[in-house]
């Protein structure tokens, strides 16, 4: 039964592979990191860029399709106090079921992302004189030490295919794990941060076999 099990998934890979269509992405991102102490978080845009390999499981309905993105995620915060960006780099590996009907397909799988660098920058309210006057000091520094280098989450979209290998479509990107590496002696209040990331793209695939 192994031996069958394996011959059939091998058969499904490179019947697959025969119809495979190489392809590259790009688009805006609105990011925020989920769980940020206080009510001033908000979206921040920003980019991701990458490529894409669609492998046709049942033709034209069914296919699998792994993609390699960079992705510039995080959050910005602004208030009376303080008014800065959180920056997360990461290299994002979505394997996503693609479901096709006519031009319009809807997508979902898992993913998982590798943060390659984070940084801060921004200014804050220090001190404030009783004369009104307030004294501002700017951040701008390395966070990569207060980050969880692997972030494990679930994508979902769709879109429409257009004339030429072209295509058009959206994205929501869910993180599934606390991503907050700086916690407190006591461990009362700690954020749990968690990546939420909506996309637009548009797409080119190569011609396919």
């Amino acid at each position: 039964m192994k031996r069958l099990a394996a011959v059939f998934l091998f058969s499904v890979f490179f019947a697959a592979s025969a119809h495979a269509q190489l392809g590259v992405k790009a688009g805006l991102n609105a990011a925020v990191l989920q769980g940020t102490v206080g009510t001033d978080a908000t979206y921040q845009t920003s980019y991701h860029a990458g490529i894409f390999y669609e492998m046709k499981v049942i033709d034209p309905i069914l296919s699998i399709q792994p993609e390699l993105l960079y992705s510039l995620q995080g959050t910005e915060r602004k208030s009376d106090l303080v008014n800065y960006r959180s920056k997360l780099h990461y290299l994002n590996l979505p394997v996503l079921a693609k479901v096709t009907l006519g031009p319009v397909y809807a997508e979902a799988g898992p993913q998982v992302g590798f943060l390659l660098k984070a940084r801060e920058d921004g200014v804050m309210v220090v001190s404030q004189e009783g004369n009104g006057e307030v004294q501002i000091a700017s951040n701008d520094r390395s966070s990569w030490n207060d980050y969880k280098k692997l972030d494990l989450g679930f994508a979902v979209g769709a879109g429409v295919k257009l004339p030429l290998g072209f295509a058009l479509g959206a994205r929501f990107n869910a993180g599934m794990n606390d991503i907050n590496k700086v916690k407190s002696v006591q461990g009362v209040n700690d954020p749990q941060l968690k990546n939420r990331v909506f996309q637009v793209y548009a797409s080119f695939q190569l011609p396919g076999d």
